[in-house]
């Protein structure tokens, strides 16, 4: 039987939600092994005038915990 942990965190990019979220995956993924999923919980931007200077996610990250 697999025994599974998510851990929530936060991530950005200035191009898109799309990358902010593979950012946060590449950055859990120097610390933790075994990651099976993420699940995207919120996204929202900042603005600047009439243009969206960043993207931000905060995700959940699904890993298997080794015995």
């Amino acid at each position: 039987m697999a025994v599974m942990k998510v851990i929530e965190i936060m991530a950005n990019s200035e191009k898109s939600w799309e990358e902010a979220v593979k950012n946060a995956v590449k950055t859990a993924s120097k610390s933790v092994k075994n990651i099976k999923s993420v699940y995207v919980k919120e996204q929202n931007a900042n603005v600047k005038g009439d243009s969206i200077t960043d993207y931000r996610v905060i995700v959940k990250i699904t890993f298997e915990v080794e015995a």
